[in-house]
């Protein structure tokens, strides 16, 4: 079994919060890709109409989720939570305790490895 922590994060975007939003997930991607090697995907989708996000995030390990949350906690969680309000979560993988615990306010539903595999 692989030490990956996945998320699936579904969220609604506030109205009239279009182009904050828009801004922000793109400060988002590009800090997250630029300074944090242990995130293996970090994809948002939006629904045609632009009010329904997808936010899937793939980490090595459950330390660096950590370090991700870490960072989403300092520099983006209240600007995010001002344009985003969480539908769900799905929690995949081998989170630790300590993940668990950081995603707790979300209500996650976590979702045990059952058969397959990840390359």
């Amino acid at each position: 079994m692989n030490t990956h922590v996945c998320w699936m994060l579904e969220l609604q975007v506030r109205e009239g919060r279009d182009e904050e939003f828009r801004a922000l997930m793109a400060e988002m991607a590009a800090a997250t890709e630029a300074s944090e090697p242990g995130t293996l995907d970090y994809e948002w989708s939006l629904s045609a109409d632009g009010r329904q996000c997808h936010l899937w995030e793939r980490y090595a390990d459950s330390a660096a989720a950590m370090v991700h949350a870490a960072t989403f906690g300092s520099r983006y969680a209240a600007r995010f939570f001002d344009v985003l309000a969480p539908v769900r979560l799905a929690l995949y993988g081998a989170p630790s305790a300590e993940v668990r615990a950081a995603l707790a306010a979300f209500n996650p539903v976590v979702m045990e490895p059952a058969a397959g595999f990840s390359r």
